[in-house]
């Protein structure tokens, strides 16, 4: 089966000096940290906010996490962290991300530019990939117990959902 790529979300980022390590690269928490934030954001972005969630009597639990870091990011650098969903499960759903380090004078204030295309995939210009992690969320009701991803949930998130064809 192969995947076609929807268009990630995209949340804009700079490298904080008090997010650095003793080597002066961004710390590999602050990474997991980023990709946090990308999930939230998308999910703000859609109208799925996890206080409004929680409100409704959801919650998305993180159950699993798998990350790999391909290169540094360093002070000052600008960095993109590329949201989609990979998959909607029965319970769960699984997410795809990346954290970009991109060229500023690529973009406009904000990094909000037209994103154009390199080669097969879609991103900043002069982009590097820096690290990528897939994570495995259920759902659960406010009382912690796995529940049924709801339909309003799937269909909010379903710009975002990698779709898979034949």
């Amino acid at each position: 089966m192969e995947q076609t790529r929807s268009q990630p979300h995209q949340h804009a980022v700079k490298v904080r000096f008090y997010e650095l390590d003793p080597y002066g690269h961004m710390n590999h928490s602050v990474y997991v940290q980023l990709f946090e934030t990308g999930r939230i954001e998308l999910l703000d972005s859609v109208g799925l906010g996890l206080h409004d969630l929680e409100v409704q009597g959801y919650r998305f639990v993180v159950a699993q996490i798998a990350t790999r870091f391909l290169a540094s990011a360093v002070g000052g650098d600008h960095l993109v962290v590329e949201t989609e969903v990979l998959e909607v499960r029965r319970a769960s759903s699984r997410w795809g991300q990346r954290i970009l380090r991109v060229d500023p004078r690529s973009t406009e204030v904000g990094f909000q530019s037209v994103v154009e295309e390199e080669s097969a995939t879609q991103g900043f210009q002069k982009s590097e990939i820096l690290a990528t992690q897939e994570v495995v969320a259920a759902v659960t009701g406010t009382n912690g117990k796995p529940t049924r991803f709801p339909d309003f949930m799937a269909e909010r998130l379903a710009p975002y959902v990698v779709d898979a064809t034949d």
